[in-house]
């Protein structure tokens, strides 16, 4: 007689109707959601969007859709997954109520994303408040400004919707613009501000769009970016690739005294520029993000020798030279094996290295767009471009969900704060539990043995402290 050997263990499987439940540490976001006091923000401002006597409010509707994106689904029928622990999550709508839903927005497209930007911009100020000293707007100054992204991505459509057309990629879909701010690396992962979905043909070069998603994004700051009812320029910065090198964009901003910093293309045509390049006895060594100089690559203000001409004033353009990537092809000016790039700035300060260094951390804006489509931007699923924008919105939602209880609910120096959205579905929102009833109320138990029991616990009695002091200060929530 010959024993199998198995990897694993071999246990007979048994259906239960005991109160499992699969995603138990969603319970977490749940918490976060309730603490920020979102079912009372969202009556007030969507409440015209559900009938006076539906038993799913905006609140639960917007809110079980955000917790489920953020867990990790991709379609509404996703929420299946919820609706088998009514016990953690309570009644969630059914699919159909939610298509009822997304169908009275593309009936009134401009009133509900007024009240959802609003309705945003409420809780983004909630939880930057409940950050105390790590809150984005108190930190912002001249010299340290809060960072704003603007990038351009694609999104493929299977199928054919509303603006859905041919990209420049050879694709077919949209090609929504974001914005979004950068936290910087020891402060969490940073947020969106901003989605605005376009047809797949929108070049990612457009000044005027670039206006548009600016106007948007900082209509999502809190009131202290306004102290007299204007935009407080001198304290953000805007941050783009090449793309965003346009004049008028340029003089845009300058209006209105925000800082920009933009990737720009070096004018190959300056023949006599070669040999100064080459030389690096004037150029200063680069630094990396975590700050040591790089015995290999330069920077240097270049605003002398290449002029600035039709550009704002101030306007510097600074180069930076680098080895060339295995495999990159030279071009004329990289004559000693140096690739040369170049980006503008109107920044008050002066040392090269610091703002290459800042500017070139633009590279994590790509990460929060990878976070977005992740949290349901991906897969668009209506076909009306109204009720996309919605659902694009939503998807944003949840992406800062996480990115709030990063800032407001974890210490300085936690682990946790630089969690990509994957690792937090898989080391904490996947963990499972057991519903029980004890003195007449529901329990939740989860295992001792969880690998982030410390962070649930230390997270759930933060919230706590969350959810009292917004109650203190937020007349919504006292009503």
């Amino acid at each position: 007689m010959s024993n199998r050997t198995c990897v694993f263990p071999s246990v007979p499987v048994t259906f239960t109707g005991q109160s499992l439940v699969s995603h138990a540490g969603l319970n977490v976001l749940a918490g976060f959601i309730d603490a920020l006091g979102f079912r009372g923000l969202c009556e007030d401002r969507l409440g015209q969007f559900v009938p006076s006597g539906a038993r799913h409010r905006p609140g639960r509707l917007i809110g079980s859709l955000a917790l489920m994106l953020a867990g990790g689904g991709e379609h509404v029928t996703d929420l299946d997954m919820l609706r088998s622990s009514p016990g953690l999550f309570g009644p969630l709508p059914s699919n159909a109520t939610v298509s009822r839903f997304f169908e009275r927005t593309v009936a009134n497209p401009e009133l509900f994303s007024y009240g959802f930007e609003t309705l945003t911009r409420e809780l983004r100020t909630r939880a930057w408040d409940a950050a105390g000293n790590r809150n984005p707007a108190a930190r912002a100054t001249a010299a340290d400004p809060l960072i704003l992204d603007l990038d351009a991505t694609l999104v493929t459509s299977h199928s054919d919707k509303e603006h859905a057309v041919g990209t420049y990629k050879g694709g077919y879909g949209f090609a929504p613009f974001i914005a979004s701010v950068d936290y910087g690396t020891s402060n969490g992962t940073g947020e969106i501000l901003a989605c605005l979905l376009r047809p797949g043909s929108a070049g990612a070069n457009s000044a005027d769009d670039h206006i548009r998603v600016f106007e948007a994004a900082t209509a999502q700051l809190p009131e202290a970016f306004f102290p007299d009812g204007r935009l407080d320029g001198q304290r953000i910065l805007v941050r783009t690739d090449s793309a965003g090198a346009s004049r008028k964009f340029l003089w845009y901003l300058h209006s209105l005294k925000v800082q920009f910093s933009v990737s720009y293309p070096v004018p190959a045509g300056k023949a006599h520029m070669i040999d100064w390049l080459n030389d690096k006895q004037y150029w200063q060594p680069a630094l990396d993000q975590d700050r040591p100089d790089r015995s290999d690559a330069w920077v240097i203000n270049a605003t002398e020798v290449i002029p600035m001409i039709d550009y704002p004033p101030g306007t510097n353009i600074y180069l930076r030279a680098e080895p060339l990537h295995p495999g990159a092809q030279p071009t004329l000016l990289d004559l000693d094996g140096h690739r040369i790039t170049a980006f503008l700035t109107n920044a008050p300060r002066w040392h090269g290295p610091f703002l290459d260094a800042r500017h070139r951390a633009r590279g994590r804006c790509e990460n929060r767009i990878k976070t977005l489509k992740n949290t349901g931007l991906g897969k668009l699923p209506f076909y009306d471009f109204a009720a996309n924008q919605a659902w694009a919105n939503t998807a944003a939602l949840a992406a800062n969900l996480i990115s709030w209880l990063q800032l407001a609910a974890l210490p300085d120096g936690h682990h946790a704060r630089g969690w990509d959205i994957k690792r937090w579905r898989y080391r904490l929102f996947a963990t499972a539990g057991k519903i029980i009833n004890r003195a007449r109320r529901n329990h939740l138990l989860l295992p001792r043995t969880a690998p982030e029991m410390p962070l649930i616990a230390g997270l759930l009695e933060t919230l706590e402290r969350i959810a009292n002091q917004i109650r203190r200060t937020c007349p919504i929530m006292r009503a």
